[in-house]
């Protein structure tokens, strides 16, 4: 007499009926575009402040526009956002006119 054996199983693949992504919630292309705008001046921020000559001025600076940046990041509302950048453009447009004249 021939042993039955169990049919085999394959592993259920998890990840294929996880019911939230690993990435967060999809972005609009509105929200998308916002994003990298905020990324792009973040970034231009802190090319500019390499031309600050005291460091500890520099340090503070590059500080205080961490902690702002940080302080709305949870913002999600694209008029809330383009407000922001706007804002934030014209401060530092006037901060950079002051570091050119030091």
């Amino acid at each position: 007499m021939r042993p039955i054996l169990a049919p085999m199983r394959w592993p259920v693949r998890a990840y294929a009926t996880v019911p939230h992504s690993r990435l967060g919630p999809t972005l609009s292309l509105e929200h998308f575009l916002q994003r990298a705008r905020v990324l792009s001046f973040y970034r231009h921020i802190l090319r500019s402040t390499r031309r600050i000559a005291n460091p500890t001025t520099r340090a503070e600076t590059r500080q205080f526009a961490r902690d702002e940046f940080e302080r709305h990041r949870r913002v999600t509302d694209p008029g809330h956002i383009r407000y922001l950048l706007s804002t934030g453009k014209t401060e530092w447009e006037s901060m950079e006119r002051y570091i050119d004249g030091l």
